[in-house]
């Protein structure tokens, strides 16, 4: 039982680590603030969702509790992807935390029954006629492939962490989320990871910050349209994306890979860019660009880092150079002024300084 009475789960234990589904804060309280409340959605229009992850099936509870409470006008439809029969079934013994879930509670009988993985129908909601929740038991990054281009308003992503899935935060997995997302959707997950945020960038996304509920830091929002994003990614993340190893995204190609080849191969990736394409990202070294520093042990170090990829110091004309976009920040976007575009000026400004090295 998390803070706020609903239920979570824990993972199977993956390398020697076992997590929670859910904050210990709340789950469910965790579905409203971060799938649900940074979506905005106009109920005059019909809806739908994509909810990768779906676990226990409180995301798409809450996004049927919301739908219901702004009497929405049109057709609510919700597809439902998790690999996981225990999991889905685990939604049938935990209590209902809200009453939308006994909506989703029957979809998922239903598709258990159909699978045979259950024998008897207890389930006493009913799905309203103007809602279509449809579940998908199988690996997300092949159900995705088959689904049509353009077509959903919001994506949920909530996996475990990328230790555990990163091949459900991949740049692969991503570029399939730009296809099959309407222009101005958006895709919600709680994580703040830089490989991430900067696998969605790849992938053509604009990124910001999401709500901040039982984390120290809050989540990430992506959409193909800016101004579907209020808010910036703090600062110094977005000069770590832009500049360090440590914004090297995940891959896996052919969306095919196992976690293991996926977080290897990012492993190899990272080794091979530090101190040639990338800055090394140790003590965070980028960040201190521009930055006049009076902890002389860690001056050295970090400038030890810089001296390498041909910026002479902190404080030098190449460092400002290399941050010049982020004498613009503000923490609201636009069009022009944002995360995305700001992150891709500091990679083509460090792009330039290299190339000046070789030549």
């Amino acid at each position: 039982m998390t803070d706020d009475g609903s239920y979570s789960v824990n993972s199977k234990e993956i390398n020697n680590k076992i997590e929670t589904l859910h904050t210990s804060t709340g789950a469910i309280s965790e579905s409203f603030e971060k799938f649900i409340k940074p979506l905005k959605l106009n109920y005059e229009k019909d809806i739908a969702i994509l909810d990768i992850c779906a676990g226990l099936g409180y995301n798409s509870s809450a996004a049927i509790a919301d739908f219901i409470e702004n009497e929405g006008k049109g057709n609510l439809r919700i597809d439902m992807i998790e690999i996981s029969k225990p999991t889905l079934a685990c939604g049938l013994l935990v209590p209902s935390p809200i009453e939308a879930h006994d909506i989703t509670r029957k979809a998922i009988e239903r598709e258990l029954l159909k699978e045979e993985y259950l024998s008897l129908e207890l389930e006493d909601g009913e799905i309203p006629e103007n809602m279509e929740i449809n579940v998908f038991i199988d690996d997300a990054r092949q159900i995705i492939q088959n689904l049509e281009d353009d077509q959903y308003d919001a994506i949920f992503l909530d996996p475990f962490s990328q230790n555990m899935s990163p091949e459900l935060f991949s740049v692969e997995f991503f570029n399939e989320f730009k296809r099959v997302i309407k222009d101005d959707g958006i895709v919600c997950t709680y994580t703040s990871s830089a490989p991430v945020r900067a696998g969605f960038i790849e992938s053509g996304f604009h990124v910001g910050k999401g709500p901040v509920f039982g984390r120290k830091q809050g989540g990430t929002l992506a959409s193909p349209d800016v101004k579907k994003l209020e808010y910036s990614l703090p600062k110094n993340d977005e000069i770590r994306i832009a500049l360090s190893d440590v914004g090297i995204p995940f891959r896996d190609w052919g969306l095919s890979n196992n976690s293991d080849e996926i977080l290897e191969r990012r492993s190899i990736e990272r080794k091979s860019a530090r101190h040639n394409t990338k800055i090394s990202s140790a003590v965070k070294t980028p960040i201190f660009l521009g930055v006049d520093m009076d902890d002389e042990k860690l001056k050295r170090r970090v400038e030890r880092n810089l001296v390498k990829m041909n910026i002479p110091s902190t404080t030098s004309d190449e460092a400002f150079y290399i941050i010049e976009s982020e004498k613009s920040y503000n923490e609201k976007q636009d069009k022009d002024n944002n995360s995305r575009n700001r992150i891709l000026d500091m990679v083509e400004r460090l792009n330039r300084i290299l190339k000046k090295k070789e030549d």
